[in-house]
């Protein structure tokens, strides 16, 4: 029987030399490895984040691919990329879901688990 999944696991960095916190920007980085977990090979068509500040201020981001590409992922086979977001306040998070065609034909969401843009905790 056929399985239509993937996995998603992200990891995130805070950009410092980008990033002005006089002016409210806080801008980080965040890796993102796709994995195709199912029984049937399939390619990310689109995505569609749901950015959220620490003031619970919200943007959706929606799109073709991810950063310029649509990745065809046989079973196994993993996609890793970078992309960069920026926040009005040092604490935030982001989740979503990619929108994925197998190779049959059979159209299937996954979902983005929530995770945390944060600035590291300084100690004096």
């Amino acid at each position: 029987m056929a399985t239509y999944e993937m996995s998603v696991s992200v990891a995130t960095q805070y950009l410092q030399e980008q990033s002005n916190p006089d002016q409210a920007s806080f801008v980080f980085a965040y890796t993102v490895t796709i994995k195709n977990t199912g029984t049937v090979a399939a390619q990310v068509i689109a995505r569609h984040w749901i950015i959220t500040d620490a003031k619970n201020h919200t943007q959706e981001v929606k799109g073709l691919g991810v950063v310029g590409h649509q990745p065809f992922l046989q079973p196994g086979q993993s996609f890793e990329y970078t992309s960069g977001s920026s926040l009005t306040t040092p604490q935030g998070s982001m989740k979503g879901s990619y929108f994925c065609v197998a190779e049959d034909g059979h159209r299937f969401e996954v979902e983005i688990p929530e995770f945390v843009l944060s600035i590291p905790r300084t100690l004096h």
